[in-house]
């Protein structure tokens, strides 16, 4: 299994003292292409992407989460901005059980 860490660099450099592959300041291109590989190499993977890689996404980003039971994305929020997180399924969230769920948190 890969461990797979795309994003700013100082969130790579903690990465990659727990052993994960990193790609520090990746680009949306990097992202597809490597999800890419994963997907036709039928890859084990667990690929961490920072929120901001997360908001336009390409085709194989879709299959990867739609798709495919080997590749497990996570998104995490950027280091310097942490409470201006907002995941995407908050969205689904809200609207399948109603805005004010999430009121709480």
């Amino acid at each position: 299994m890969r461990l797979i860490f795309m994003g700013d660099i100082a969130l790579a450099e903690g990465f990659a003292l727990l052993g994960f592959e990193t790609f520090p300041n990746a680009s949306l291109d990097m992202v597809e292409n490597i999800l890419a590989e994963l997907l036709k190499k039928k890859t084990k993977a667990l690929v961490f992407l920072e929120d901001n890689l997360t908001k336009q996404v390409g085709p194989a980003f879709l299959q990867a989460r739609s798709e495919s039971a080997e590749i497990i994305i996570t998104e995490i929020p950027a280091l310097n901005a942490p409470n201006n997180y907002q995941p995407s399924v908050e969205e689904l969230v809200k609207r399948v059980l109603g805005p004010s769920v999430l009121d709480d948190f």
